[in-house]
């Protein structure tokens, strides 16, 4: 009996596997066990209270669901989260938290204290209790009153928080950074010894018009050999955010800034990040650069890293420069320099950077971004795309030159010295082949082709593919597609190159401010440079650094995404009725998705509303087709549609064929 029951255990273990679980919208769950196998697909009844992305134990199940291997989860490894959003609303006498996130196919119930502020429609924060009860609630207490479901201040802040950032700092963290600011006012004789001063040299900043924190400052001079000396000159974060402090363990659990469409939540105290690590102009800055000899064509003659001192002379938006390279008109400096004459300079060594940089492969994934104009109250009054200039491409390609020569530099000192100790990498791997024979499929499908080789894709293959559809209606759904069978780029201390760049050493270096990496880059950096070493004991904790900031990096684009799909929502919901051009985005068995053309806005036609045929979804061709009239609605045609419905909780959209 003891042998049989032995015998069993070993069997079910042989048969349980390990994963990270992704729940779908409609309380499916798949677990991706090894990138050789196919996901195993956990429905409903078996999920045993995973949510999304737990880590889990599951074991195969002896039949097939919907012609895939099925499995149950048998206990919850570790929680990717236990802290929700969700609005409070009260059922049966009791206070329940309905989540933001409708992958959580729960309701909460609240236990603990309740403060006469937790009342229906009101959006709060609340941690979960251990679950363990497939067949109850979970439970959770309230940590944080967010406030009334539908204000804009109030919807911000709940998507920020849902993915794991704050959106205040604790005291000890602005007490920190308050002492920093006020002792770091002046830059004394003995730090500027230290330094290579470069304030006597034209320097200015290119940002946004709206931004905030400049952490990345140009230099140029002309050199009586015919060359330029292009400087790329970086706030000196590392100078202030020490190791071991409150302030740096705040901004290692942040990561990142959170970019939403109204605000910035900043990965440091607005005292720095606003004022003494921001390269304002008209005051001296101290900054880490990297400081380059190149020659017409761009080649690199000689590079130089250190730290430095700034003193910018002018801070630009995009669109001033971009005025200023389009009038030819003169701003004169001190000394006769003019900034149109750098500005001129600067955009033709650029544009040959970036033609170099696509000759040797790399991949031009740009795509529309939008932009919102918002009212008072928030509400969108505008969507529009965003303008792509010469100068977003001028200054791309500078802190892409500085990114690529850091690691390289690194990379080779760390071969020379047959070093272990630990850089951050940025590193994209090779595309997956089952991914890209998909995308194959999909672009021929479109009436294109992509080249594949043994199974593999080039970079120059996909750059024949986009040079195919520039400009055609289904540019945006066929480089959405690629994106998304593309590896993700992500930090690593292993090396493997970058992709989508064509880089063979690629980091990320250029913005301290708003990411943590390139803050950890800096700090190696000056190791090398001055001589030092990473404490041993100190190595393993990189690749950990690396990998949660990976995971940040992500959350961060998806507040960002959310953030921009509330707001498309709103803008339709006060456009019912009203008549549009868009592009079949998606089909599916259950309807076909259109995006607006110039706001990107995307609603669903459901199948039930098209009335006039019984439509087939024919996946090998990515089209809808009627039984009886053959009417065919492809991916990537053009067509129009009016608004009919609009679902803010969920940022859903309806529309109707016209």
């Amino acid at each position: 009996m003891q042998k049989r029951q032995k015998t069993a255990k070993r069997e079910a273990r042989y048969h349980t596997k390990t994963g990270i679980i992704r729940i779908t919208g409609k309380g499916m769950g798949f677990v991706e066990v090894s990138e050789a196998e196919e996901d195993i697909l956990v429905e409903a009844e078996h999920l045993n209270t995973a949510l999304n992305k737990d880590e889990v134990e599951i074991t195969i199940l002896p039949k097939q669901v919907k012609g895939r291997k099925a499995g149950k989860v048998l206990r919850i490894i570790k929680r990717a989260k236990k802290e929700f959003v969700g609005t409070l609303e009260h059922e049966n006498g009791r206070l329940f938290l309905m989540p933001d996130d409708k992958k959580v196919y729960k309701d909460i119930a609240i236990i603990g204290g309740v403060t006469p502020e937790a009342k229906d429609n009101i959006k709060a924060l609340v941690e979960m209790a251990e679950w363990t009860d497939p067949t109850k609630n979970p439970e959770g207490k309230i940590i944080k009153i967010i406030g009334r479901k539908g204000v804009h201040d109030v919807e911000m802040a709940a998507i920020v928080l849902e993915k794991g950032f704050d959106t205040e700092f604790p005291l000890d963290v602005e007490r920190e950074a308050e002492v920093i600011s006020k002792d770091a006012g002046q830059v004394s004789p003995a730090e500027l010894a230290k330094r290579r001063d470069f304030r006597q040299t034209l320097t200015f900043t290119i940002d946004p018009v709206d931004a905030k924190d400049f952490d990345d400052a140009i230099s140029f001079k002309k050199l009586p050999n015919g060359n330029f000396e292009i400087g790329v000159h970086i706030a000196d974060v590392s100078h202030y955010v020490r190791e071991h402090t409150a302030l740096n363990r705040e901004a290692l659990k942040r990561g990142f800034s959170v970019y939403l469409v109204d605000r910035t939540i900043p990965m440091l105290p607005e005292t720095l990040s606003n004022n003494i690590c921001s390269l304002n102009p008209n005051e001296n800055r101290l900054t880490f650069s990297a400081v380059f000899e190149l020659d017409r064509n761009g080649v690199v003659k000689s590079r130089w890293f250190g730290k430095t001192v700034i003193h910018s002379a002018k801070r630009f938006s995009y669109e001033e420069a971009q005025e200023l390279l389009n009038q030819g008109s003169t701003l004169n400096l001190e000394k006769g320099r003019t900034l149109i004459e750098a500005l001129e300079t600067l955009n033709a060594i650029a544009k040959k950077l970036r033609e170099e940089k696509f000759k040797k492969g790399a991949i031009d994934f740009e795509q529309d971004e939008v932009r919102f104009e918002l009212g008072e109250n928030g509400r969108p009054l505008k969507i529009y795309k965003k303008e792509r200039l010469d100068t977003h491409k001028l200054v791309e390609e500078y802190m892409l030159l500085a990114n690529k020569e850091v690691a390289e530099f690194i990379f080779k000192a760390r071969a020379k010295k047959q070093s272990d100790e630990p850089f951050i990498y940025r590193i994209h791997d090779l595309p997956d082949r089952e991914r890209i024979a998909n995308l194959g499929i999909f672009v021929k499908a479109l009436g294109h082709n992509l080249h594949l080789s043994k199974g593999a894709v080039s970079a120059k293959d996909l750059t024949m593919l986009f040079e195919q559809i520039g400009g055609r209606a289904e540019e945006s759904i066929i480089k959405t597609a690629a994106v998304r069978s593309m590896a993700k780029a992500i930090y690593s201390t292993t090396n493997i190159g970058h992709f989508g760049l064509s880089f063979e050493y690629y980091t990320h270096f250029t913005s301290p401010i708003r990411r943590y990496a390139d803050l950890l880059v800096h700090r190696i950096l000056f190791h090398h440079l001055n001589g030092t070493s990473i404490p041993t004991n100190e190595w393993h904790s990189y690749e950990k650094m690396a990998r949660e900031n990976s995971e940040q990096e992500v959350a961060a684009a998806e507040a960002e995404r959310d953030s921009k799909k509330l707001k498309q929502v709103e803008y339709m919901s006060e456009r019912i009725g009203q008549v549009f051009t868009g592009i079949i985005s998606g089909v599916t068995d259950w309807g076909m998705y259109i995006e607006e053309k110039e706001t990107r806005c995307e609603g669903m036609v459901k199948l039930r509303d098209l009335g006039d045929d019984y439509y087939n979804l024919d996946e090998k061709n990515y089209c809808l087709i009627g039984e009886k009239t053959k009417k065919k609605y492809s991916l990537g045609d053009s067509i129009r549609f009016k608004v009919t419905g609009a679902d803010v909780e969920r940022r859903t959209l309806d529309y109707a064929l016209v």
